[in-house]
């Protein structure tokens, strides 16, 4: 996908787009050794994978400071918000040492402001507080909600981000048994059947 086109989607600055350049040929190159995406999705990683990351920039405060990304996988959409957004801080939690090893590349490569934890997020130390969670394709609500619990104990503001597939509304009322929660939803842009789901003020019911 070239610039301009990408652009028609997004407002993204030429550098930010080079490195996601980068990033697309390293994909390309370590799926061949290690299965980091679906093989099908492979020749439309640019709208599958990379936009559909990037969206979730916009929805992102100038307040938000520590960023981390449960399940990270080959790093959407953490890695890609990283890039887009070099002021932030982003925390890739991602318990395959392959993909971790991957993770690191990228990282390296694009010159990104990210910490790779290569462990599962229920053993990850306390060495960080995000100011924002994101995931995807990682489990359902729920269990998101779950997973950050340690984590909104130490920080009532904290936001969660997570793109969600044609389920989010069954996900979202499950969710609901067990926490109360703000929520604003977003179409995507990228997919019809898709959104964005924006948690803020998270706390279990009681």
């Amino acid at each position: 996908m070239q610039y301009k086109e990408f652009c028609q989607h997004f407002d993204i600055t030429i550098e930010a787009y080079e490195k996601l350049e980068i990033y697309h040929t390293l994909l390309l190159k370590w799926q061949k050794a290690i299965n980091l995406v679906g093989s099908s999705t492979l020749d439309e990683a640019w709208i599958r994978h990379f936009l559909d990351s990037v969206q979730l920039a916009q929805y992102i405060s100038s307040n938000i400071n520590v960023v981390a990304d449960l399940g990270s996988g080959a790093g959407f959409p953490g890695l890609v918000l990283a890039i887009m957004r070099p002021d932030i801080q982003v925390h890739l939690i991602e318990a395959d040492e392959r993909k971790s090893q991957f993770l690191r590349t990228v990282s390296r490569e694009t010159l990104t402001n990210t910490i790779v934890h290569n462990t599962r997020i229920e053993t990850l130390e306390d060495s960080f507080i995000p100011d924002l969670i994101t995931a995807r394709a990682l489990t359902n609500l729920k269990e998101l909600c779950t997973y950050s619990i340690k984590w909104i104990k130490k920080n009532p503001k904290l936001e969660l981000l997570f793109l969600k597939g044609e389920k989010a509304k069954i996900e979202i009322k499950n969710a609901q048994q067990s926490y109360n929660f703000k929520l604003k939803t977003y179409k995507s842009k990228t997919a019809k059947t898709a959104s964005i789901l924006h948690l803020r003020n998270i706390k279990p019911c009681v």
